[in-house]
């Protein structure tokens, strides 16, 4: 998570809170130690966040405290309503998770909180979709894109055959019936496309590697 990200998250969780909120529950619920926590407090009020209390007694979001408005055409919360709902279709419950969380936070930032977010109710997406895969952490995998970290599989392909690869991972696609993974194969000296349902195991490496320019465009038959 960027460090804008945790500062708005921070501002949530107090402005949500019923009272202080102990900076040690602060860093439980954003997954940092307490000494970050008051590091960001500290930041928050120096860009003038109404934010009262001390180390030991908790913290708490004196009323009245707006963002800046964040103002969406009727098309543009459409898309994004549309858009969240349609990643209950891929096979990745971290993407799921942070699309309801920007949902949430655009509605904290567009006037009237939410106000016209009556669409909401207005559209619906099937949930079906591909199965969350058994052995594949989504989350890591597109960590491990970002840091160009590769990866160990061991998989199966369509012909039952298995073999253990060495892979550089350069993106994913998400279709109804099975999640893809795009990679630099080191064993077969190419780029493959791997489904997620047949990698029996997983192994995040330390070693990293150079974005090569060559990427294909990432569609099912790369």
């Amino acid at each position: 998570m960027s460090r804008a990200a945790r500062l708005f998250d921070l501002v949530q969780i107090l402005r949500n809170a019923g009272g202080p909120v102990r900076a040690a529950d602060l860093a439980s619920q954003l997954e940092v130690d307490p000494r970050t926590i008051y590091r960001d407090i500290a930041s928050l009020k120096a860009r003038r966040v109404p934010v009262d209390g001390a180390p030991g007694i908790g913290y708490i979001l004196r009323p009245g405290f707006e963002f800046p408005p964040l103002v969406l055409t009727p098309d543009e919360m459409e898309a994004m309503l549309i858009g969240a709902q349609l990643l209950r279709r891929t096979g990745d419950r971290g993407l799921r998770a942070a699309a309801r969380g920007v949902i949430e936070k655009i509605k904290a930032m567009s006037p009237g909180h939410g106000a016209d977010w009556s669409v909401e109710d207005s559209f619906y997406v099937s949930g079906y979709g591909a199965p969350d895969p058994s052995v594949v952490d989504m989350a890591k995998l597109r960590r491990a894109i970002r840091d160009c970290r590769k990866l160990r599989i061991d998989y199966i392909d369509e012909n039952e055959t298995k073999t253990l690869r060495t892979v550089q991972p350069v993106g994913i696609s998400y279709y109804i019936e099975v999640t893809l993974v795009h990679a630099w194969c080191e064993l077969r000296k190419d780029y493959r496309t791997f489904r997620t349902d047949r990698v029996t195991r997983i192994s995040f490496l330390k070693r990293t590697f150079a974005r090569r320019s060559d990427i294909p465009r990432l569609q099912a038959d790369s």
